[in-house]
């Protein structure tokens, strides 16, 4: 019997709302919605036993369910809120050196952007973001470009897997494996990636990958995860010391007590993973996919034909669930966003990029057809015409 494909009823969206920004923080399943709240519930019927004597064996079994997932073993993940706080804690204990280079691309996420200048700024250390032009062409050339800001002095090669403002899959497997080879620490922002296009960590060959759950998992807001190769744990320090280090009663893991335990927190985000990941497996997700990347081309088509601009890719091979398209030039983006929330009920991220102003839609199983109607017909009436 075939898995049914999920749909807008499944999720608790607004129905006048034209949901178009998936990416940004996710959306929840009632199912998943529910069972979080059941488990918020639970603990607080004997907080001190969940959060005290059952937390370490919840969370196990957790890891256990995403690791099995995304392809890597339970005692190399540790749940973090959001991506960019467990690549702080790589960052942090990295160490970096005057003259050492991390080299990555010019399509990073902002905050990761920031991370990185501020920790190579402090030692006088130097960030390489490689140019990427637009439109992309090749995987070749893409990681022709980024190797060959490779030199010596490169200690850390950064780079995120699905970009987040240009809404593009970069092949990072070649170059993970390059760095391996040459000895370079290879860190992947992986925060779009989970369930929005396959993934197999340990296939990849990098050291560090971090995702988000609460995306394209559709898991509660504030659950991540960060990987790291066994050899890359030792080394990795905690961004907060709590009663992991130096444990009274530790695991078959360093990395997992070092990281785990921060101090009392909400675990419901992390234990409710499962869910969402049964949510996933009872539904036929290779339809949802396939569909969600046709809806997003539709809709890049749709702008791109209105404006006359040229798409940022040549083809849909670099494009998942997402697509970003470029604005006319001027573009006040924060005015446009606005417009065509209040007077369309459209939820879609305009920002700018490297000086260039770009629009972003993100489809998932509560994106149809209407959508892609009303978006079209938004953007006539707030776009002048190519």
């Amino acid at each position: 019997m075939p898995l049914p494909v999920p749909t807008r009823a499944d999720f608790l969206l607004d129905p006048d709302l034209v949901f178009l920004n998936h990416g940004s923080f996710g959306a929840v399943p009632r199912a998943v919605q529910a069972e979080y709240q059941r488990l918020q519930d639970r603990m607080e019927r004997n907080p001190v036993e969940w959060l005290g004597r059952r937390s370490d064996d919840l969370l196990g079994r957790a890891r256990a369910r995403l690791g099995e997932f995304v392809g890597a073993a339970t005692d190399d993940l540790v749940f973090f809120p959001n991506p960019t706080t467990g690549i702080n804690m790589v960052v942090n204990s990295l160490r970096l050196r005057p003259g050492d280079q991390v080299v990555s691309t010019d399509h990073e996420y902002g905050a990761m952007i920031r991370t990185w200048r501020k920790a190579t700024a402090a030692v006088g250390a130097e960030w390489v973001p490689v140019e990427i032009p637009l439109p992309v062409t090749t995987e070749a050339d893409f990681v022709d470009r980024v190797w060959g800001a490779v030199t010596e002095r490169t200690r850390v090669l950064f780079l995120s897997h699905i970009t987040s403002a240009t809404a593009l899959v970069f092949p990072v497997a070649e170059l993970c494996r390059r760095a391996r080879a040459a000895g370079i620490l290879a860190i992947v922002d992986g925060a779009h990636v989970p369930n929005h296009v396959p993934l197999d960590i340990e296939a990849l060959d990098c050291d560090v990958y971090a995702g988000a759950l609460n995306k394209w998992v559709c898991a509660p807001k504030g659950s991540a995860f960060l990987w790291a190769r066994p050899e890359v744990q030792e080394w990795l320090q905690p961004l907060i010391v709590s009663w992991g280090w130096e444990s009274d009663h530790p695991s078959a893991s360093q990395f997992v007590d070092h990281h785990q335990w921060q101090g009392t927190r909400d675990l419901s985000p992390f234990l409710a993973v499962p869910a969402a990941l049964d949510f996933v497996a009872t539904h036929d997700w290779a339809a949802v996919r396939a569909e969600s990347h046709r809806l997003a081309l539709a809709m890049r088509d749709a702008v791109n034909a209105h404006t006359g601009l040229p798409a940022l890719s040549g083809g849909g091979e670099w494009l998942g669930q997402m697509a970003a398209v470029h604005l006319p030039e001027g573009t006040d983006v924060a005015d446009l966003q606005a417009r065509l929330f209040d007077r369309h009920r459209v939820e879609v991220p305009c920002s700018m990029w490297n000086g260039r102003p770009l629009l972003r839609v993100s489809c998932n199983a509560h994106t149809s057809e209407a959508d892609v109607t009303a978006f079209a017909a938004a953007i006539a009436a707030e776009l002048p015409a190519g």
